[in-house]
């Protein structure tokens, strides 16, 4: 079981989300709903895995991502979107997201994803 934050600002993906990580038997630990409040909510509960949307208002996805890895150089992102830009994709890696998840979520996958990088 992990400790998971979800940031997004769509209640329909953080409930779909929900729904993914209660069959998995993780734990959330703290919801944001834009880029300010997922800084501020992670920095206090320091998830085992924050999954974060790359679309956020307030402080895109990308500026969050640095922000935390900055702080907290080991944490776990993985990072939610419905692009696919590959660019954007990999300067998020860069950055320190761990993987990426593409919307719309197959369960399966997103629980595989969640506990591999919760491994390591």
């Amino acid at each position: 079981m992990a400790r998971v934050m979800i940031a997004d600002d769509s209640d329909a993906i953080r409930l779909v989300l929900s729904d993914i990580l209660s069959i998995g038997n993780h734990e959330i630990v703290a919801e944001a709903v834009n880029g300010n409040e997922a800084v501020e909510k992670f920095s206090k509960v320091v998830p085992d895995v924050l999954l974060l949307d790359l679309a956020m208002p307030k402080k895109d996805g990308l500026s969050v991502l640095k922000e935390i890895i900055a702080n907290h150089p080991q944490a776990k992102v993985i990072l939610i979107t419905a692009s696919d830009n590959q660019n954007v994709i990999n300067e998020c890696l860069k950055a320190g997201a761990r993987t990426f998840i593409s919307k719309p979520f197959d369960f399966g996958y997103v629980l595989k994803l969640i506990d591999e990088v919760v491994s390591k």
